[in-house]
């Protein structure tokens, strides 16, 4: 049975990828947001790498994740960075909110996830409804990079106890017309040179052209949008293997 950010696969990114660690997208949230005095929402918040230094940094920010486990992750985090807020499980096509945001977040390629054509025009359609008049969607993704089926690659990470994490994972498809790749994981600790927990994983990318994700931010009635590379504000993309964010704006 796979499964979809469960025990295994939430600790190591917790280790792999611990609150604070940033690409440059910390930094460049924090300055497109420093303007934002009301609510903030990150869907898919994780276990809250950008989520609590912005709550460091006084914004005041909840967070959603389909997954028990980050979320699990995600409040112990905040406990220990001395920060508090609202979290609960939900997706990004399907959560409601008493609350109108100032702005929405979604950064890092987490959208991506969302790789049913229809399922992720449902979750911008909802997040433009739970976004304020001026509001902001501040969104990124990427462009697939030497799509190969069968690729594999492989991982460890040894744990403070002496027990060992090793990730193996595989690209089983690759739909060029729908536009989506999957791949398998396969999370194994170990502890001693025995075996004590496995975790099969199937991970599924969707992808987008640079301006067919304009248009569709366009038909979903998004203006004043701005595409940026490498978290350089304005800068437009030169190739496949730069960060794309998009920020467009809720006139209503």
């Amino acid at each position: 049975m796979f499964s979809f950010y469960s025990k295994l696969s939430s600790e190591v990114y917790d280790i792999d990828k611990p609150v604070g660690h940033s690409f440059g997208d910390i930094e460049y949230y924090m300055d497109r947001l420093k303007n934002c005095n009301g609510k903030i929402l990150e869907p898919a918040t994780g276990t809250g790498r950008i989520l609590i230094p912005l709550l460091q940094q006084g914004f005041i920010v909840e967070g959603f994740d389909v997954s028990e486990e980050m979320l699990s992750i995600c409040q112990k985090n905040c406990e220990e960075n001395g920060v508090s807020t609202k979290l609960f499980i939900d997706r990004m096509e399907s959560f409601t909110s008493d609350s109108k945001y100032e702005a929405i977040i979604v950064p890092t390629g987490t959208f991506l996830l969302l790789f049913e054509r229809e399922e992720s025009l449902r979750a911008l359609k909802n997040f433009y409804k739970h976004l304020q008049n001026n509001g902001k969607l501040i969104i990124d993704i990427h462009l697939p990079d030497n799509l190969s089926l069968n690729d594999s690659s492989e991982r460890y990470w040894e744990l403070s106890n002496g027990e060992i994490i090793t990730l193996r994972y595989n690209t089983v498809k690759i739909d060029y017309v729908k536009q989506y790749s999957i791949s398998h994981g396969r999370y194994e600790k170990w502890k001693n040179g025995r075996l004590i927990q496995t975790e099969l994983e199937q991970f599924p990318i969707r992808w987008y052209g640079v301006e067919e994700f304009k248009m569709i931010l366009e038909s979903i009635g998004f203006k004043d949008i701005v595409i940026s590379a490498n978290y350089e504000y304005g800068k437009y993309p030169t190739n496949n293997e730069d960060t794309l964010t998009f920020e467009a704006t809720v006139k209503k």
